[in-house]
């Protein structure tokens, strides 16, 4: 099992210049992600493996945390620290937190 964040500490994360990854699909994470979020689709997470560093902590997203939870598990099996943000960016848009539409 990995690790779950909250939205505060993504919020802390993201403050400390933290890695964040949307798994969304493109048009998910066009129409409003956390700022400083990269995004990366659950599918193209495989070809991307290399370029993603091992020590560091990811945290990971997607609109409820299924897809995302998905993601850490298999990036966490491959070495990886990972971890799912609970409720995703739909919590993250509940807290009242800025949601940005720019593409990264």
């Amino acid at each position: 099992m990995v690790p779950v964040a909250t939205i505060d500490e993504l919020a802390a994360a993201r403050l400390r210049g933290c890695r964040i990854i949307d798994v969304r699909e493109p048009h998910e994470y066009r129409a409003g992600h956390v700022p400083g979020a990269q995004s990366l689709p659950v599918g193209q997470v495989p070809l991307h493996l290399a370029a993603l560093r091992r020590r560091r902590p990811l945290y990971l997203l997607c609109e409820s945390g299924n897809r995302s939870q998905r993601v850490a598990e298999y990036l966490a099996s491959h070495g990886y620290d990972a971890r799912t943000v609970a409720g995703g960016t739909s919590a993250w848009r509940q807290a009242g937190l800025p949601v940005s539409t720019r593409s990264a």
